[in-house]
């Protein structure tokens, strides 16, 4: 019986990662993502699974963003028994972001039923604080590079993919097979993380494709942000910062603190961190020295770079502030969380200023700020934008298509086949056609819930 990979999702799109491994009746899942972004991808996470979550053995998690990890508690609720295998930096982080995903839920699900726009009545969350925190309890952590046995006769390794804390690729070994999933991987630039490990022979790899069709510009973060925040705090305005709490935050924060050290920045200019899970993820990192390029120093200076706000009424406060100021909040794709009461308060006003720093997936807020909207939806009504948008493309965790390129060319031998995930599709099929033209290998694009022998 042979090994099949089956695509749960992260098949043609950007988001929901899950890729079922099947061997002689033995499931393991790679990823447990939720689906985000257009509202036809978000209903496939109250689809049922097509393999009851009791028959998955276990689970192997890349990382904690909530794309990749957000689905376990709804995993767990609907029967799955076994272990979640992940690295520490991964466990910790989970612990933060699968909580605060599930009281999002509750929270959005509620303003829904007072403010009456939701089709559905009642609205109800996908899962809630309680769904959440049972799923902590399947969480296993592993040190990278470590062999273990996620099920009987199935070797499993996590190496480093940069990106995020914790973040692994993850090798599969099992009916005679070898199989690599990239997980994201991140920059070998990167201000933070260090460089993707070098990848082990494998004979098929799973690769993400978020940037697989662009390069990153050979400017800096300090270069592109400093401009960009000086010319908001000499006009008086605010900046609303949708980050991603886990990774985005911490480089912002990072290069505030250097711009403010350097001059590039007035050192007065208050900066908010609205986000109990950003506020969270940012004190982790100094437990985790060694696992980035931080040192103890520059954690201390990051956390000290920004008000850490964790309370509502902290969070409501901001608003009377006067002056020039700026706003990090969750979430990135402004697809939920503090920033959409944010963006609604300062959109409207020429002299502010939204900055998107990332990728930002279609069909997300962020995606239509990016694309020069001239009304927002937020919370059941459009808001008009004035605001100046500007869009960073140095602040990206992932790696662009030569770094993909470049991770895959560290490949020991060509693997049999190349399949191409996490990517919309044009970015998917664009990183497709140069692994079949540079690297002469077999690469194709899987179809969201296609099996496929390994």
């Amino acid at each position: 019986m042979g090994v099949n990979i089956r695509f749960l999702g992260g098949a043609g799109t950007v988001t929901g990662s899950k890729y079922l491994v099947e061997h002689e009746g033995q499931r393991l899942l790679v990823d447990c993502g939720l689906f985000q972004g257009y509202k036809q991808l978000r209903l496939r996470n109250r689809d049922p699974l097509p393999v009851v979550p009791a028959q998955i053995g276990a689970v192997v998690l890349t990382h904690a963003h909530i794309d990749h990890s957000g689905y376990l508690p709804l995993l767990v609720r609907e029967g799955f028994k076994g272990k979640a295998w992940c690295t520490p930096g991964t466990r910790d982080l989970c612990r933060i972001l699968l909580p605060d995903s599930g009281h999002l839920q509750e929270e959005e699900a509620a303003y829904a039923n007072r403010k009456g726009f939701s089709k559905h009545q009642p609205a109800l969350p996908l899962y809630n604080v309680e769904d959440a925190r049972e799923s902590l309890k399947h969480l296993h952590a592993v040190p990278p590079h470590e062999v273990f046995e996620p099920l009987r006769g199935w070797r499993v390794r996590l190496s480093g993919a940069g990106h995020i804390l914790g973040a692994a690729s993850v090798l599969v070994e099992v009916g005679g097979k070898r199989l690599l999933f990239s997980g994201d991987l991140g920059r070998p630039d990167d201000a933070l993380m260090h460089a993707p490990d070098a990848p082990p022979e494998a004979d098929v790899v799973v690769c993400e494709s978020t940037y697989g069709d662009r390069s990153h510009p050979q400017e800096d973060l300090l270069a592109e942000l400093g401009p960009a925040l000086a010319r908001l705090a000499a006009r008086g305005g605010t900046a609303v910062v949708p980050v991603f709490a886990v990774g985005r935050a911490q480089a912002l924060l990072h290069a505030i603190a250097q711009l403010k050290a350097r001059g590039g920045l007035p050192a007065a200019l208050p900066v908010y961190l609205d986000s109990p899970m950003a506020v969270h993820t940012t004190e982790l990192y100094e437990h985790h020295l060694g696992e980035h390029r931080l040192s103890a120093a520059q954690c201390r200076d990051m956390e000290r770079a920004a008000h850490l706000v964790t309370s509502v009424e902290q969070s409501k406060a901001i608003a009377l502030q006067r002056g020039p100021k700026l706003i990090l909040a969750a979430s990135g794709m402004a697809t939920g969380g503090r920033v959409l009461h944010h963006l609604s308060q300062h959109l409207g006003d020429h002299r502010n200023m939204v900055v998107l720093t990332g990728y930002q997936a279609p069909g997300t807020r962020g995606a239509r700020l990016a694309q020069g909207t001239a009304t927002l939806r937020i919370f059941g009504q459009d808001w008009p934008v004035r605001a100046e948008v500007v869009q960073l493309a140095s602040a990206s965790a992932h790696a662009d298509a030569g770094q993909l390129m470049a991770w895959l060319r560290q490949l020991p031998r060509a693997p049999h086949r190349v399949f191409v995930t996490h990517g919309d599709m044009e970015a998917a099929d664009a990183l497709r056609l140069r692994i079949e033209h540079e690297l002469g290998w077999r690469a194709l694009v899987p179809e969201h819930n296609s099996t496929w022998m390994a």
